[in-house]
């Protein structure tokens, strides 16, 4: 298959785009630089040049293509203070993908998440976000959109990934903990540590966005879940022990202090299950776990920034 990569020289991507080539699929892939194109044809990869707001080039792409994978978002806006503006700007790609696909039955895969899907409970793949009109419900108004291009004819999947997808080189959720843990000499969790995240390993969730996109039925809901749920605390004193710093709770009224923006994922409760996934797929996770990942000691060679 000739399969268009979005965010494919991105931490998920960079995973994934090996993971088809090995499996004897043709990558095409978005790149918004020069440097993104250069990596991406070392990689194996026809890079084309663009970016989320060039619809036409990613409807023109996705067109002369046996499938899409779209793992781009724009972070960068995202995370400094316009959430929806970068929401808005995926729906918009995801319509464009929507309409070059529509009739023919070829595969759409789109990366969305997890936390906030069923405060409190294990959130299995059947459930569905709730679609309230807020900023934040704009990203899972557009995992249902894409949903719904079953109806169009388009063989569309959406694969929820953990909070937390780790990895030698994540600069995500994981290293923010361990810069701030560095900064304030405490590696903290908020009130007793008890709430869980679920977590995989970014070769494991590539595998599954190979298997997605090469035989996920129309309409599928899969959880890029190795674990179903990791205790804060058991992150907080693993990072503890390796920084040599005490572990310790910070209250709820204080995380927004201690953690800055993270503060506000790290109180949720979000323990998500991946059976109905493994059954639809056969996948089975085989990489390290996060715990056991994390006492690797690569999380704790360079830190991330915490602003």
């Amino acid at each position: 298959m000739r399969i268009f990569v979005t965010g494919a020289s991105g931490w998920i991507g960079s995973a994934v785009v090996p993971e088809l080539i090995d499996a004897g699929h043709q990558v095409v892939g978005l790149a918004r630089s020069d440097a993104s194109a250069d990596a991406l044809t070392a990689a194996g990869v026809e890079a084309v040049r663009g970016t989320l707001d060039d619809l036409g080039v990613l409807r023109d792409t996705a067109a002369a293509s046996d499938g899409v994978i779209h793992l781009a978002f724009k972070h960068d806006i995202a995370f400094t203070g316009d959430f929806q503006g970068a929401a808005e700007a995926d729906r918009r790609a995801v319509d464009a993908f929507g309409d070059a696909l529509a009739g023919t039955d070829r595969p759409f895969v789109l990366a969305s998440g997890l936390v906030g899907l069923a405060p409190g409970r294990m959130a299995t793949e059947r459930d569905m976000p709730t679609i309230d009109g807020s900023p934040t419900s704009i990203r899972p108004a557009t995992a249902q959109a894409v949903l719904a291009l079953a109806s169009r004819g388009v063989r569309s999947s959406v694969v929820r990934l953990s909070p937390t997808c780790h990895g030698e080189g994540d600069n995500g959720f994981m290293a923010t903990l361990v810069a701030i843990a560095r900064a304030k000499g405490v590696s903290g969790y908020i009130g007793d540590g008890a709430n869980r995240w679920p977590a995989v390993h970014r070769l494991d969730a590539a595998r599954l966005f190979r298997l997605a996109v090469e035989k996920a039925p129309a309409g599928s809901v899969l959880h890029g879940v190795a674990e179903e749920g990791v205790a804060i605390r058991d992150i907080a004193e693993v990072i503890g022990r390796h920084l040599d710093v005490p572990t310790a709770s910070v209250a709820p009224e204080a995380a927004s202090e201690h953690f800055s923006w993270l503060g506000a994922f790290l109180r949720a409760d979000a323990p998500a299950s991946n059976t109905l996934t493994r059954e639809l797929l056969d996948w089975e996770p085989t990489q390290p776990d996060l715990l056991a990942d994390l006492d690797k000691g690569h999380y704790f060679h360079t830190s991330a920034t915490t602003d």
